[in-house]
């Protein structure tokens, strides 16, 4: 080649290297621009102000990206860019599972509004020791239909102690049935499971004992998982427990703990112990015994934590019954398992029947004061539905000095008086929890912030309002208002926190690399608007969310979009549908 070839060559080479540099200037460098952001990183460090470019559904550039291209920009003018708000402790699955087309309820549903519209952008669900089986099965049919926020599966241990042992479950397993559960709990988490869930104060958990447990959440650790548990009780007694029937000294929320720590400190297995509480005026205040175990566990190496949602009432529609299980046909054991209330049961029938007879007179009327206690008390008790409208938003307290009755009777009368066919007579929410045990709970760093709520569309019946405000008004109330903790703890209890629980490195920070599970917060508008009369409310404040880098909430407004995926560990059963392993 001579020189003027080479010269030629040259030439070419240096003009086209400018053609495709100024085309790739021309060129956005972004998908999406977030931009004039104070990042809230998920760490619990103090904000910092920087841009954030997506591309790709992952972040690629946080810093001063002025002057960079972007297929849409945002200007965010000091708004707060969070990581997605990972639940960890979330009833969502039914909802995903819904069956329908684009545009069919079904599909709305899968969206999970009253979810994504807080910023949620990850659940975790089968819950309570209750999951689908095999997890196999139930991943398949998600990942075909879709769903709004991503999804991570549990085992529950109710489905596999029933597995294991049949009809037969009223007593503790064999070592033979122990074995059979492990296999389960392998199998789960082959298929892609993050741990093992329990519910312990639910059929038919109740019947199991703490060295059931042992292998069961060793075998969930073995496969990278953690253990998610419902307590036995959630303050003096268990749900189940009524005193003219079950013999003295149940379980209570101390020794649930007792028994978390055990579980944990014995496997080396991560332990949640679930939307932790101290339930009952007669237990109010203990929520400072439970962190002093949790905290000098902690201080031993255990690795035990706490879920909790900032709410003082249970419950998720409200329908608290002030009478005992017993006297209704088919009433039975473990706090919703077989013998639950029926609708074609008269149930001041049964009422009736049960004051009729003196001995049993007095023992219903010896439980219902027991619930009473067990449900905040008179003054705490509150008619949110009945067919005499006059007697809604009052409580117990107030129709028994309008009475001249007492608390026990009012129950009594709220049956007799009332809807026939509606356990109790009336839809009665009781606020059981202390604000004081709230707010203990909520100010230390080993708690996560969880909802304990599944999927609602604004038509459905009543819910707890924590199903549309948990996450906003955990930052809301207990952060800006009563400074409980700061706004940088309360976004941390809800990203990286539980992301570091479940083993997920690329969620739950706004960090170069990581997937855009993002929500964009305006702090000063930010509000939980759903009440406990009207909680079909989204909050104010959540201004976008994105989901894979896709947005579920786009300027304030629902997108209906089912941007999700199914959540799998290392080795549980392959990748992501968008190539990530989900850890």
């Amino acid at each position: 080649m001579n020189r003027r070839d080479l010269r030629t060559l040259l030439v070419a080479a240096v003009l086209g290297f400018v053609h495709v540099a100024t085309v790739a200037a021309q060129e956005p460098a972004f998908d999406i621009l977030l931009r004039g952001g104070r990042v809230l990183d998920g760490t619990g460090n103090p904000w910092f102000r920087a841009d954030v470019g997506i591309r790709g559904g992952r972040i690629v550039r946080v810093g001063d990206l002025a002057g960079a291209g972007a297929d849409r920009v945002i200007e965010l003018d000091g708004r707060y860019v969070v990581p997605g708000f990972i639940d960890i402790h979330s009833h969502a699955d039914q909802g995903l599972d819904a069956a329908g087309d684009a545009g069919s309820e079904g599909a709305r549903r899968r969206a999970a509004p009253n979810l994504v519209s807080q910023g949620v952008t990850t659940v975790v669900v089968n819950q309570d020791g209750r999951s689908p089986w095999p997890i196999a099965d139930q991943r398949a049919r998600l990942e075909a239909r879709g769903h709004g926020p991503n999804a991570a599966l549990m085992v529950g241990h109710n489905t596999i102690r029933a597995m294991a042992l049949g009809d037969d479950v009223m007593r503790p397993s064999t070592p033979a049935e122990i074995e059979r559960m492990t296999e389960l709990v392998e199998q789960g988490m082959a298929e892609g499971a993050y741990g093992l869930s329990a519910g312990l104060e639910y059929f038919p958990g109740i019947w199991s004992e703490t060295s059931e447990l042992f292998p069961l959440v060793e075998a969930a650790g073995r496969g990278g998982g953690l253990y998610i548990v419902h307590e036995r009780s959630s303050g003096m007694t268990p749900m189940w427990f009524w005193p003219s029937q079950d013999d003295p000294g149940p379980p209570t929320m101390i020794e649930t703990i007792i028994e978390d720590i055990e579980v944990a400190e014995r496997t080396g297995v991560t332990t949640v112990a679930t939307h932790i509480k101290a339930r009952g005026s007669d237990f109010w205040g203990a929520g400072r015994a439970l962190v002093d175990l949790i905290e000098r566990a902690r201080a031993r190496g255990v690795p035990i934590w706490a879920d909790q949602y900032p709410y003082n009432t249970t419950g998720s529609d409200g329908n608290t019954v002030l009478l005992p299980r017993w006297i209704f046909p088919g009433g039975g054991p473990g706090g919703g398992g077989p013998g639950g209330p029926r609708a074609d049961v008269d149930y001041a029938a049964a009422l009736g029947a049960a004051l009729a007879d003196p001995e049993r007179g007095e023992q219903v009327r010896l439980d219902i004061e027991h619930e009473i206690g067990r449900r905040g008390g008179p003054e705490n008790l509150v008619v949110m539905d009945h067919p005499d409208e006059s007697l809604v938003g009052k409580t117990v307290a107030d129709l028994a000095a309008e009475w001249n009755a007492f608390p026990v009777d009012v129950a009594i009368r709220l049956q007799l008086e009332g809807d026939r066919m509606r356990a109790g007579g009336a839809r009665v929410r009781g606020f059981s929890l202390s604000e004081i045990d709230v707010e203990e709970f909520s100010a230390h760093p080993w708690l996560v912030t969880a909802s304990d709520a599944g999927i609602a569309l604004p038509d459905d019946g009543p819910v707890h309002a924590r199903f549309y405000g948990t996450f906003p008004r955990k930052i809301k109330r207990y952060a800006m208002d009563l400074g409980v903790l700061s706004v940088e703890s309360a976004v941390r209890s809800m990203t990286t926190l539980p992301a570091q629980l479940m083993g997920l490195r690329d969620r739950g920070l706004i960090r170069e690399g990581l997937i855009a599970d993002i929500a964009v917060l305006d702090l000063d508008e930010l509000q939980d608007n759903a009440t406990f009369f009207e909680p079909h409310q989204y909050p104010s404040g959540v201004d976008y969310v994105l989901v894979n880098g896709a947005f579920a909430v786009d300027d304030g407004e629902l997108t209906w979009a089912l941007p999700g995926v199914v959540l799998t560990p290392p080795g549980g059963g392959g990748s992501n549908a968008d190539g990530t392993s989900g850890c």
